[in-house]
């Protein structure tokens, strides 16, 4: 078989490249992170290269799968269909470069997309569902699985199929199961027709294989070293996969024929017509790949690709479990060692070698190249270049970063702790707490100190594990994450009281002079009853004595349900601190359970278009402060999706107090969903936290709040696996880089649950 070689490149995304979508002979559309889907054509100068013809921005967050459909009275250059992280799936017209169809219904990010015959698109979600749609709306929809759909696959003979992370393929005969293909053993990322044969599988247990429609396991294709996130197949019986692993793979019979290694993980990869292949990468990056000598790149483009595959290679290869480019240089070796025998690791070029002091003759002698084995992750870890048995991240609390504490079991923990303590600078008070996380974290809870040892500092014998604790601040042996999980609600307790009641009395002057609406307006007496409400709630520290009547709550009702949209936000400011007095919760609860759901009336009218931005903003900081109230929080639980999905479609009213208050929101909303294990809550949480920490346009205090939210769901929640899915770690990973320090260690804390 003649090998591919690269042929073009196309640049021009921002951020990892999700989807690509063959467009008959029209073109190629792909699908990104940065949000927006471009559309390539044939070079008009030269056949074989490709050029932007369109970018379609419109999607609020990255977008995934996306589906072509053909020219005709309706479209005359065709259309493309697009499913977005922000639950929207778009249709667009490719001529005018315009969105003619948004479908909204999904409630978590749109995994899936196909077309059918007569026309319907239809989606699959990690809601669970499967929607239907007809002329932009929801005709049917069902749930296909009890966790997240990753794809959707219907063949032109009829049948449709859905993958999970349940680890199954379903096929469907409307929204009937007839028959549920079993043998993945983790999530199916992705499915493709195999003319001829069947449907091929891409499935995170890093393995591809065929299935004959009848369910029966035909073939397994075993070679990627990851997470294999697509498949497709050609004509010529040739399938490719891509893969978390970097790997592009070319199979032939069941047999890797290819592997080609691209400089970050394989989202997608797909066939043309002629046989060249498609892949979109994390790099930001789509590359054609061709057999034909006549598309070959240049020998300078290839000879830059293969440079840029090296120095890929360069950064991520470890020797004995460590990062070659953490590895110290050759100038440590001027350094003596400690101990006679002691081992080094230095980075030699591309290589790290072993170096072991010899003390008779005050000098490193070299051992060796060290290169990385089936079992080096479990002999131990390497810091600064030493190998040890352990290496711990201890945490000393009270804002200070994360230590590397490194110990070996024959090292005495007395003097390690000694040692290290006066290395880190720390106050030797902190010695008994380090000894004790040691000996807990290194398995040795059965030490015996020796009687003999005096404290050089204190003349006093050795601490011993389990005696009395110590009176100092110290606190070695905390959970090493600095910002998860977050526990306890946040609110918006201060207001310009004085401001408030000026509106209102402004917008209640406006009504009584308008002979259609003084109806509205308040009288004396109730305009008099606000600063008397106002003057309870501003002394916060007789809360537990002071009362509010329900006429005071009856007065609220009367102006929140009858005065127009336009002159709500100070009401709806007033009531975001009636709600925070204990008698106020109290008393709104009262309310909503004989039948009068003023709040939910309330919140339905600040959000229903056209948006105000002011009402926006008030209805998003009452609603986040009815947390501070646990009679309030099943109120919360049961309109939890509703409140979520209509403050996701006014985001483009938002303004940067708006974007706090709603991640704010969902912060709490996530605390909440993990008390009550509520799991299906805590997945549109997380997708809708994913894409405010995803938003690089976004302020660092609404990043924040939304990666604490997310962190805590993963930590606490029932929703890891689909974070993982979601691709929380690219996230952490450029939260980690970020320049605000909160931020960035909150991405450490999510890293580390990744692994």
């Amino acid at each position: 078989m003649a090998e591919y070689r690269l042929g073009v490149q196309l640049h021009g995304h921002a951020d990892d490249v999700r989807g690509i979508c063959v467009c008959g002979d029209a073109g190629i559309a792909t699908s990104s992170r940065d949000g927006t889907v471009k559309f390539w054509t044939r070079s008009p100068e030269k056949e074989s290269e490709y050029v932007l013809s369109k970018t379609l921005a419109g999607h609020s967050s990255f977008v995934g799968p996306l589906a072509w459909i053909p020219p005709s009275d309706r479209f005359s250059e065709g259309g493309i269909v697009s499913g977005g992280m922000d639950t929207f799936v778009f249709l667009w017209d490719l001529h005018k470069g315009e969105v003619v169809e948004r479908m909204k219904g999904h409630n978590s990010q749109v995994t899936g997309l196909a077309v059918d015959t007569n026309g319907d698109i239809i989606s699959s979600s990690m809601d669970c569902t499967v929607r239907r749609w007809r002329n932009g709306n929801a005709v049917e929809v069902w749930e296909a699985h009890k966790v997240a759909v990753q794809t959707v696959l219907k063949l032109p003979t009829g049948e449709l199929f859905t993958g999970s992370s349940d680890s199954t393929i379903k096929l469907w005969k409307g929204r009937t199961c007839i028959q549920t293909f079993s043998g993945h053993a983790d999530t199916v990322r992705c499915l493709a027709a195999m003319p001829g044969l069947g449907v091929l599988s891409a499935s995170h247990d890093s393995t591809i294989k065929l299935w004959a429609l009848t369910g029966q396991p035909l073939l397994e294709m075993i070679g990627h070293s990851s997470l294999v996130y697509s498949v497709d197949a050609h004509s010529s019986g040739l399938i490719a996969s891509g893969s978390e692993d970097r790997s592009l793979k070319i199979w032939k019979d069941g047999v890797c024929v290819q592997s080609i290694e691209h400089p970050g993980c394989i989202w997608d990869a797909k066939f043309l017509e002629n046989g060249d292949i498609v892949t979109a990468c994390s790099d930001g990056t789509v590359r054609i790949w061709t057999t034909d000598t006549n598309r070959f790149c240049s020998d300078e483009e290839l000879a830059a690709y293969k440079d840029l595959i090296s120095q890929y290679t360069l950064s991520r290869k470890t020797v004995g479990g460590l990062k070659l480019t953490d590895l110290p240089g050759v100038e440590a070796l001027q350094v003596p060692g400690n101990s006679d025998g002691q081992t080094l690791i230095v980075r030699e070029g591309d290589n790290g070698v072993a170096y072991s002091w010899n003390s008779a003759e005050f000098k490193w002698d070299k051992i060796g190249e060290v290169v990385d084995g089936p079992g080096d992750a479990a002999q131990g870890q390497v810091h600064d270049g030493v190998r040890y048995d352990f290496v711990f991240n201890v945490d000393i609390g009270d804002g200070e970063p994360i230590r590397k504490l490194p110990y070996n079991r024959s090292d005495d923990p007395y003097a390690v702790a000694d040692k290290w303590l006066l290395k880190e600078n720390l106050p030797l008070t902190y010695r008994q707490q380090v000894v004790e996380f040691i000996l807990q974290n290194s398995g040795q809870n059965n030490f015996v100190p020796d009687p003999s040892f005096r404290d050089p500092y204190t003349g006093g014998n050795a601490y011993v594990p389990g005696g009395q604790p110590s009176s100092s601040n110290g606190n070695a042996s905390k959970q090493i994450f600095k910002h998860i999980p977050k526990s306890g609600m946040l609110s918006f307790e201060t207001a310009q009281f004085d401001g408030i009641l000026k509106k209102v009395t402004e917008f209640n002057a406006a009504l009584s002079s308008d002979s259609e609406q003084k109806q509205l307006s308040l009288s004396e007496t109730e305009m008099s009853r606000l600063p008397a409400i106002v003057k309870v709630l501003k002394e916060t520290s007789f809360y537990h004595t002071s009362k509010l009547a329900d006429a005071d709550m009856a007065l609220l009702v009367k102006i929140l349900m009858s005065w127009p949209a336009k002159m709500m936000f100070p009401v709806i400011d007033f009531l975001r601190m009636f709600v925070l007095h204990p008698d106020g919760a109290a008393l709104l609860l009262k309310t909503i359970e004989t039948g009068n759901d003023v709040l939910m009336e309330t919140f339905r009218k600040a959000v229903a278009p056209p948006v105000q931005p002011a009402n926006l903003l008030t209805i998003l900081k009452a609603v986040t402060n009815l947390f501070d109230s646990s009679c309030l929080h099943q109120w919360l639980r049961i309109h939890c999706a509703e409140i979520i999905d209509s403050v996701t479609n006014c985001k483009s009213s938002f303004s940067k107090n708006a974007h706090l208050a709603y991640a704010t929101l969902l912060l709490n909303y996530a605390v909440l969903s993990i008390e009550s294990k509520d799991e299906q809550s805590q997945a549109q949480i997380l997708s809708a936290a994913l894409e405010i920490a995803e938003d690089e346009a976004q302020d660092f205090d609404s990043k924040y709040r939304a990666l604490v939210a997310i962190g805590s769901l993963m930590q606490k929640g029932l929703v890891k696996s689909l974070a993982l899915d979601l691709d929380v770690k690219s996230v952490a990973s450029s939260a980690k880089a970020s320049m605000d320090s909160k931020i960035a260690e909150v991405g450490a804390d999510i890293e580390l649950l990744t692994r």
